[in-house]
């Protein structure tokens, strides 16, 4: 069963209470019931493994087993910034990186991306978003959910990103080097950001000024891929590097 997400403050002298969305799906789509057992997690990187004592209609009440702490990741965190992609093709990248172990996505709009959803919508669609990396990360039984950003231009995501250690940005028609030789940070305390556009790809603006910013072009190599397959392929070489994948 996957690790379930709830916040600290719904622990408190050995049980948990649930309520909400997650309540509804314990109860109503996996049928726990009084006396099974499931896991849960929270925000400080704990997990617990909890006895079901009251199943209602808006409440579930736990008894906790057994409480496992895990310390803060060992590697640098991975910003993905993806140029929005159309349909479901968006949701499904989200998943993909939740699974493969992203710090924090933030979509971007770009020159040539098709999709450009309307400001009124931004927070709506961050939030769709966010649950669909909830979802995932709970079936990946990760310690953390990522976070999903709003929507955000590409000029002012490059502008915003000084912070980063290693600033990336993946152009697949390019000379750049390759992402398995760039030189990646290695201590927790630092990060990566790599930047992945549109099927279109980016413009000479984009690129002009990504590299004003610190961004470091980079390619996969020869093959041309489509951004999503890009995107993963692109996050996987760097987690593989960091020693995430084996």
């Amino acid at each position: 069963m996957p690790v379930f997400f709830i916040n600290s403050a719904q622990v408190a002298d050995g049980t948990v209470t649930i309520t909400g969305p997650l309540c509804d799906h314990l109860r109503g789509s996996l049928r726990v019931a009084e006396g099974e057992t499931f896991w849960i997690g929270d925000e400080r990187r704990r997990r617990y493994r909890v006895k079901a004592l009251e199943v209602s209609r808006h409440l579930l009440r736990g008894q906790i087993l057994e409480e496992q702490a895990n310390q803060s990741p060992p590697n640098p965190p991975i910003t993905l910034a993806q140029a929005i992609l159309k349909g479901d093709r968006m949701d499904w990248l989200i998943q993909k990186a939740t699974e493969l172990g992203v710090a924090s996505l933030i979509p971007i709009v770009t020159s040539h991306a098709i999709v450009r959803p309307r400001t009124e919508r931004h927070q709506a669609q961050q939030e769709r978003w966010q649950k669909i990396a909830l979802e995932a990360a709970q079936q990946a039984e990760r310690w953390e959910v990522p976070e999903i950003a709003a929507p955000c231009d590409i000029m002012a995501f490059f502008e915003a990103q000084p912070s980063a250690s290693c600033r990336l940005i993946l152009s697949e028609r390019s000379d750049g080097q390759s992402l398995a030789t760039v030189a990646l940070p290695s201590k927790p305390d630092e990060s990566v950001s790599i930047a992945v556009g549109p099927e279109g790809g980016w413009t000479k603006e984009e690129l002009n000024k990504a590299q004003a910013c610190g961004f470091l072009p980079v390619t996969l190599g020869t093959r041309i891929l489509r951004a999503e397959t890009a995107a993963l392929a692109a996050v996987s070489v760097i987690q593989s590097r960091l020693g995430e994948l084996g």
